[in-house]
């Protein structure tokens, strides 16, 4: 009979590498760790670790076991939520992992109704950019992804493995800074840029960008290259190049020193909590979801009424 127990503790010393560090990362000590390691051995009558010298190594009946564990681990902790949503406990754990845009844009606002709704319901957040985030969801190390991918992107990721919950559709802008020479047009085509020196965001965000740019016939010159939002916006007020960023990045710093113009043709990114089924059918986890997609709808209400606004004011002006 293997016990869940006995899962959690293989598979955080095949992360790990020792029983010192399993230990550590589960709050127990070394000994429990090689006890609890010993019971498994003898309930699947196989061995399932190889020391050498001071490193360890699964062994095919291992990496077998760590590869089932993970769906075995999240088909549990399903049933444990849904049960005690039943039971009337009306408590709740979610593990969210969100890009840094995502995390100060439509995170705040889904959590904070999520507590208002649900008190009793304890969520974590960690960042990181997909496709780690969705290797997180599928390794069972979180229950929702909030995820992105490029619309009509090459080598676009599978989630038909996922239940998959579109949010919104967040346009790329051009950063420029606010002495260049199409700082002050409405819209600029990417090949008008193609002499620019460039500040390249996130790898995935990168490959895009010379993506999109050999598609218009050049190669960009990216001179600087950096995961961090903010000093994007910083390298191209201190005038040492332009960018394209999403409009959700914009919306999380302030330019000072930079301004945005349209990008034509339009690049979008499709922005979706992801799941896994299991998962989908616990209360907590499903509640999130809800006030994620809430959040996104509120959020395009919102800009929808800043562009009326916008086109009103010019409408004012020029009669």
């Amino acid at each position: 009979m293997i016990e869940a127990r006995h899962l959690r503790v293989l598979r955080a010393v095949a992360a790990t590498g020792s029983f010192s560090a399993a230990g550590r990362e589960l709050g127990c000590t070394q000994p429990a760790v090689s006890q609890q390691m010993k019971a498994l051995e003898t309930s699947v009558g196989t061995p399932l670790l190889i020391r050498t010298g001071r490193e360890m190594r699964l062994t095919q009946a291992g990496e077998a076991l760590v590869r089932h564990g993970a769906g075995i681990l999240a088909g549990l902790t399903a049933a444990e939520e849904e049960v005690a949503a039943i039971a009337g406990l009306r408590a709740g754990r979610v593990r969210l992992v969100s890009f840094p845009s995502g995390s100060s844009t439509l995170v705040p606002t889904a959590l904070a109704a999520l507590r208002a709704a649900h008190p009793g319901t304890r969520v974590s957040l960690e960042e990181a950019e997909p496709p780690n985030s969705v290797d997180l969801l599928r390794e069972g190390d979180c229950d929702i992804a909030l995820a992105f991918r490029y619309e009509a992107a090459a080598g676009a990721e599978d989630w038909s493995d996922l239940v998959v919950r579109p949010l919104l559709s967040d346009r790329l802008v051009a950063l420029v800074p606010e002495k260049h020479r199409h700082a002050r047009v409405r819209s600029v085509a990417i090949g008008e840029l193609a002499d620019d020196p460039w500040i390249a965001g996130c790898p995935r965000c990168r490959g895009q960008l010379v993506e999109v740019c050999e598609a218009a016939g050049f190669t960009p010159r990216i001179d600087f290259a950096t995961d961090d939002y903010p000093a994007v916006v910083g390298l191209v007020s201190a005038g040492l190049g332009v960018a394209v960023l999403p409009q959700l990045a914009i919306e999380s710093v302030r330019p000072r020193g930079a301004r945005t113009v349209t990008l034509e043709p339009a690049v979008r990114r499709e922005i979706v909590a992801l799941t896994l089924p299991d998962l989908a059918r616990v209360p907590a986890v499903a509640a999130t979801l809800d006030q994620l997609a809430r959040a996104a709808r509120d959020k395009q209400a919102r800009d929808k009424q800043a562009r009326d606004r916008q086109a009103r004011d010019k409408q004012a002006r020029e009669k």
